[in-house]
């Protein structure tokens, strides 16, 4: 089975109030082949911004440490520090070598931890696409190629009238609610 396209997420929480509706979601998108989640991480930044982070998955702490996490090679955060951190570049490094790509040239380039606000925390998201890879396969198919792609704001959707000024100021408020400035 070939793999969907893969998507980070990276959510933040001023105040997390969990109460499993995320997981739950997750495993219902899970249920209907739509998304697989391949790796998942709390990130907790402290009020110097300092990190803490724990494996979401059934994995004990020793086999995330031995294993890697997925997460951790894409932004070079690991489970021991920076030894953790910089084994989690290599260990990337070392598998896209194996296949002859290469990545990870710059370790600066996407870093998502200096995105999250200090004195709060985020899940980050592993995500494999399922419901894409026809669609993947049949734009491959006809000789296309990725260029660019994000989610777009809400407020620019009312630019092109595909809502309402008020409706977009509502799922804005929503998406952003508990970021600062």
């Amino acid at each position: 089975m070939a793999i969907g396209p893969v998507q980070l997420l990276v959510l933040g929480f001023k105040h997390p109030n969990f109460h499993g509706e995320i997981i739950e979601e997750l495993e219902r998108l899970k249920a209907s082949d739509t998304v697989r989640v391949i790796d998942a991480l709390a990130v907790y930044k402290d009020a110097d911004g300092e990190l803490s982070a724990e494996h979401l998955s059934n994995l004990t702490r020793e086999e995330a440490v031995e294993l890697g996490s997925k997460i951790g090679a894409l932004i070079g955060l690991g489970f021991e520090g920076e030894a953790g951190a910089a084994a989690g570049y290599e260990k990337g490094a070392e598998l896209a070598a194996e296949e002859g790509v290469a990545v990870f040239d710059d370790p600066q380039a996407w870093d998502v931890l200096a995105d999250i606000p200090n004195d709060s925390a985020a899940a980050l998201l592993l995500i494999e696409h399922h419901w894409a890879v026809p669609l993947r396969d049949a734009i491959v198919r006809a000789g296309g190629f990725r260029v660019a792609d994000g989610f777009i704001s809400p407020l620019d959707l009312v630019g092109i009238g595909l809502i309402a000024a008020e409706e977009a100021k509502e799922l804005h408020d929503l998406e952003t609610a508990g970021k600062t400035a």
